[in-house]
Order: C-alpha cells, then structure tokens, then sequence
C-alpha cells in the first residue's frame, strides 16, 4: 500500500526471540506481473544476513499465467525450499486473484504437494462498501472496519474451501479475526470426511489481545495503529471466542502477522481510511499474549499451548521433528518459560521499530526467561543477546504427512501429538546435562523446540496456572516419578517438561550456571 514496514529482518526476527519465537516465516509478496522466482530471490538477500534467528518463506501468488505462474511455482518447491503458497482474495487490482485463478492455483498446489493460503475477504463487496462510505463522508479509520464487516470475511472462508475440495488441495486460511469466520473454518473441519484435503485456521495475537471496542471514542492516529485486514472486530467477545475455538481445535494454531508502521506513516498515506496502510506488531508479544488469555484464563492447557504456538505450525509446513519437539537429533531451539513472571507490554520496552504496540499497558503472565537459538543463549534471564546473521533460511519440503498423508516419524501425521508436561527434579537436567556449559555463544546442538518450555523458578506449579484445571484423564504431575534422562535416551519427543527450579537454582550468573 505504498509504504515499507519498519521491522526488517534484524529488527523482527530480534523482536520474535526476545518474545520466546526462535523461527518466523515471512510472505514473498511479488506485484502483478513480477517473477515469483525473482521477487523470492530479493526476499533471500533481505534475509540471509539480518536474521537473528532460522526463517522460511511463503511464497504468494498475486496473477496467473498457465504457463508461467505454474512452472516457478514448480521449480519454488523443486528446488528452493518452499511448500507454501498464499494468495489474496481481497486488495482488488492490487493483489487479488479471481476465483477460476484460484481453482488453478490450488490444482498446482495439489499437484506439486504444497499447501494453498488464502487471505479470505470479499474483496469485491469491500471496494463497493468502500465506495458507499466515502461518499457518505465517512473517511476516518472507523470506516475500515465497516468496509469490511465480518460475514464478508466466513463467506470467503467458506468459497475458498469449497473451491480447494473441487481439486482435493489442503488450505490454510490466514488471520482468522472474526467469531463468524471461526465458527465457519470450525463447522467444515467437523464435517470434512475421512480423506478428504485438509482445512486449516490459524488466528492471531492481536486478534486474542484486543478488539475495535477499544478504539471507541479515541483520536485518529490511536484508531490508525490498530488497523489491519481483516480487521479487528468491535465484539469484546471475540477474543474469548477465538481462544474456545483454539481449545475445540476448530483453529489450529496462532501466528502474528507482524506488519509494523510508525504512526507517521499511516498519517502521511491515509488521507481516508482506505489508505491507511495495514499492519500491526505481534511477533514479540505473541506467546505472553496466548499464555495471558489462554492459560492464565483456564481456557487452553499448557500442553495446548505448545500445540498452537510451536508444534502444530512445524508438522504442517513439514520441519517437524527438526523444529517442534525437543529431541535428539532435533534443532537447539528451546523456551525456558517463566509461567509466574509477569511484564506489562509497551511501545517504550519492545524491540520493533515502530513506536506504537497495540497491547500498551496489558500486563502479561508468562515471560521467556531463557531462549536458545541454534544452542546460542539469546535471551537470559531476561536480558537480550541477539545477534544478527546468527539465524537460517530453513527449507520448507513439499508433502506435508499431514497434509498427503501418513508419515514414518510418529505423530507427523496428525496434528496436537504433543505429550503431558511432566515434573523433573533439578538433578535429573544436572544429570542430561552435565557435560553442557551453556553460557554465551557455546553450543547445546543435540536438542531443540520451536516453542518447547521448561518451566521452573520457584516451588513446584499445578499443570496449569490461573484458572485451568487438570483435564480428565491426565495424570497428576505433582506424582510423577518420569526421569528427563531415560525418556531422552529412549528416543522420545518431549515438548513440555517442568522442574522444580531451575538447573542449579535462581543463579544469578550465567544460564544453568550452579549458585553453589
């Protein structure tokens, strides 16, 4: 929409670790008629030197050719690391695809074993509503919302679905904001028989931290930062709805979205709220907000938590178990999660580039108080040490078990495998990891989690915090006799484990440094 996001690779990818995200994956976004191929090269170079931490790429598909389109959409999967592919269904003349171009981009999405995204608007009924309230004079950023209320946002979820089930493609839908669209993404994933394509919904940060509600009766440059498509949604409900729909599994997980301006940007180019350019942070705030409204709340248990803030996200674009799990073998990626620790979200203490966060002032329970990337501390207790150019680019392989089918790695075929929290005593991690000094720069390469988090500082907690409650059927922790160091030889997939205290108590030196 004219204008270039703040946060650049350094600077967001800084943001996502000092929130507890140790891999992001960014939207190759080529303008009409630019090369696929070409527009993923540029995002490579913006990349490869600025990441702190890994990344992969979505590629989105914003025209058709027949011929052209479908074949650098071939050689993206073929031979550069891609199995994703986006497309617009709104942002008309600008980015969105037709429906009989959608029918053909999700036949090659099929064909080549790679998931189809859509962005689900109606972006014909927004210009014209667009067109209806200009003309009414209504051309502050209240009128974004109104261009685009939410049954336009179900009815697109809905047409993509059934346009995908006409060629067997799985699909992903993006951003779900609305309680409608959730209702629809949950209704056609009960009703989906057995072998037929998947369907996906992802919900974000923002849309479980906050509503338009809290725009109400504010100036235009506070109204102008929240404004992003699909839109926040005026209902104060829909938060609490969306984070039931995570807890049913009617969406499967929570992204962010992280597109940040400066307030002067979005003044400078919106002279009418069609103008305004969309986006908001996210990518830092994402875990502490989920933990927040999730688990603080009772809704999610920790386990789930894991679930739609690491692993579900890796066994769908297919780098699970290198990302997702803790395991040997897998990435040196690991959360130690401070469940009791609490931090009010600011513009003044974030890591973004934009001065404005559309969580100001909520005061989160959960903290990242450790974070590994690639075995380096990036974060410790507390204090950030990113450093730029550490991170990756991470291929993405087509075929997700997932999503065509069974896989040889238990639980890549089906989504939620992560096991039971469990409780382990100090020396049991002194034991796995005595020969590992983790401090600075050295490495613990053998083990990793996207999100995996142990939990500690402090006396032993319930399984969960706040108002949740042990599910049916779940053992008692508090009884557990498990040993980290038996459960990792046996070759099992840990994504949770809890102890007592940290390895060697609230030391003040370096991570897992004893305070003897």
């Amino acid at each position: 929409m004219g204008a270039t996001s703040v946060d650049d690779f350094y600077q967001g990818t800084k943001a996502a670790i000092a929130g507890g995200t140790t891999m992001i994956m960014d939207f190759v976004i080529p303008d009409k008629g630019e090369s696929l191929l070409e527009t993923y090269q540029v995002w490579r170079q913006k990349a490869d030197e600025k990441v702190c931490c890994d990344y992969g790429l979505h590629v989105a598909v914003t025209w058709w050719s027949d011929e052209t389109t479908r074949k650098e959409m071939e050689i993206l999967c073929k031979e550069h690391g891609i199995n994703s592919f986006k497309m617009f269904m709104a942002y008309k003349g600008a980015l969105m695809v037709t429906d009989p171009e959608l029918y053909n981009i999700f036949e090659v999405c099929k064909d080549v074993g790679a998931l189809a995204m859509v962005h689900a608007e109606n972006g014909d009924i927004i210009v014209e509503n667009t067109k209806r309230l200009l003309a009414n004079g209504v051309t502050g950023p209240e009128g974004h919302e109104l261009s685009r209320p939410e049954e336009i946002e179900a009815e697109a979820v809905n047409r993509a679905s059934v346009i995908a089930n006409q060629v067997s493609c799985p699909l992903y839908v993006v951003h779900v904001m609305s309680e409608s669209a959730g209702n629809q993404v949950s209704r056609i994933r009960q009703l989906k028989q057995e072998g037929e394509s998947k369907l996906i919904g992802e919900t974000l940060a923002c849309a479980l931290g906050t509503t338009w509600a809290c725009c109400s009766g504010k100036p235009w440059s506070f109204q102008a930062a929240h404004i992003l498509s699909p839109p926040l949604r005026p209902k104060e409900s829909t938060p609490t709805h969306l984070m039931h729909l995570l807890q049913e599994d009617g969406l499967s997980l929570v992204g962010s979205d992280n597109c940040t301006f400066t307030l002067d940007q979005k003044k400078e180019l919106g002279t009418d709220f069609s103008k305004i350019p969309n986006g908001v942070n996210g990518v830092e705030d994402r875990m502490s907000v989920v933990w927040e409204k999730g688990v603080e709340a009772g809704i999610i248990d920790v386990t789930r938590f894991v679930e739609i803030t690491s692993t579900n996200a890796a066994k769908i674009f297919n780098i699970y178990p290198q990302k997702g799990c803790i395991a040997v073998g897998s990435d040196a990626d690991i959360v130690i999660w401070n469940p009791r620790k609490t931090r009010v979200i600011s513009a003044k203490t974030h890591h973004h580039a934009n001065d404005f966060n559309i969580f100001e002032g909520m005061e989160c329970h959960g903290v990242p108080e450790y974070v590994i990337v690639n075995g380096r501390v990036c974060v410790d207790e507390g204090e950030l040490k990113a450093v730029q150019g550490f991170g990756k680019f991470v291929p993405t392989p087509t075929h997700s078990p997932y999503l065509y089918g069974s896989g040889e790695q238990d639980g890549e075929a089906e989504l939620n495998g992560v096991p039971q929290p469990v409780e382990v005593t100090v020396d049991d991690v002194r034991e796995k990891v005595k020969n590992m000094k983790v401090n600075g720069a050295e490495s613990v390469k053998s083990v990793r989690s996207s999100s995996a988090s142990i939990f500690g500082d402090g006396d032993p907690l319930p399984f969960t915090t706040g108002k949740a409650m042990r599910q049916e059927g779940q053992r008692n922790l508090q009884d557990s006799t498990f040993s980290i160091s038996s459960d990792l030889d046996d070759g099992g997939h840990r994504s949770c484990i809890r102890v007592k205290n940290p390895p060697g108590g609230k030391s003040s030196g370096g991570f897992w440094e004893a305070d003897e």
